[in-house]
């Protein structure tokens, strides 16, 4: 038995229409999951469905979604597994991100971060859990290097990603007798639209290369062995854990 094998089991990434969720999207597909993405934006909905289908053979899907109106999350949730008859994979990618000094910071700023990065993602796992409740299943947040060490102008970021570690660690707690078990992925520098900025000042870049081991910045592809790990069954002793990909910077 292929300890890796997710033929047959069913997988829902939030935010899946870019960036690291539709890498680990793609991942899971290659894997042989059936895959459904869900985002915001029909149009990278539209993409990463064509790249799901060309991945792996199962039967995948794109769902429009506003993580940040629960009734909507739930809803969504409770559809896939009305769809599929089960939920097996929760991976929780959906992200936004307010970069500015933290005595600049509004009220209204929070607010919007927080209800996304936390809130969702909090909720998002209570309604896998009560969908995978009887079955077993595995939960996947995506953690940030903000979560371990402090990081200079994503201050609200930073108390959401730090937050989502104590999440990670009561969760899997509580839904270990279910057998659910509760993880993150703890991406390190990797460019996507969310960090283009940070990718367009040369100092910057260099500031990230000097400090990472293995001498290059992370691509998609690089989650893909953690994402779909942690989605098998050769994760099935491994819960309430923060995996870093990060080509070693927190090791530096």
């Amino acid at each position: 038995m292929d300890l890796f094998d997710l033929t047959g089991r069913v997988a829902m990434v939030t935010g899946g229409g870019r960036g690291l969720g539709q890498g680990m999207a793609i991942a899971l597909a290659r894997a042989g999951a059936n895959v459904v993405v869900t985002s915001r934006t029909q149009a990278q909905l539209d993409e990463t469905l064509a790249q799901l289908r060309a991945a792996g053979p199962g039967e995948h899907l794109a769902l429009p979604c506003d993580v940040s109106h629960l009734p909507t999350l739930e809803a969504t949730i409770g559809a896939v597994t009305c769809h599929y008859g089960g939920l097996d994979v929760l991976v929780n990618a959906a992200g936004v991100q307010v970069r500015k000094p933290a005595i600049e910071v509004t009220p209204a700023d929070y607010d919007y971060l927080m209800s996304i990065q936390l809130r969702a993602a909090y909720f998002a796992g209570v309604y896998a859990a009560r969908a995978m409740k009887g079955r077993g299943g595995k939960i996947i947040h995506v953690a940030s290097l903000t979560t371990a060490i402090g990081v200079r102008n994503v201050s609200i970021y930073a108390a959401a990603k730090s937050g989502l570690a104590g999440i990670v660690r009561t969760t899997a707690l509580e839904w270990a007798p279910l057998g659910i078990q509760v993880n993150a992925i703890g991406p390190g520098y990797y460019r996507t639209d969310m960090t283009e900025t940070l990718f367009q000042d040369p100092e910057r870049q260099a500031w990230m290369q000097a400090r990472i081991p293995q001498g290059r910045t992370g691509l998609p592809d690089d989650l893909a062995g953690a994402t779909v790990f942690l989605a098998s069954k050769a994760s099935d002793y491994v819960t309430g854990q923060i995996m870093y990909v990060d080509g070693g910077f927190l090791a530096g």
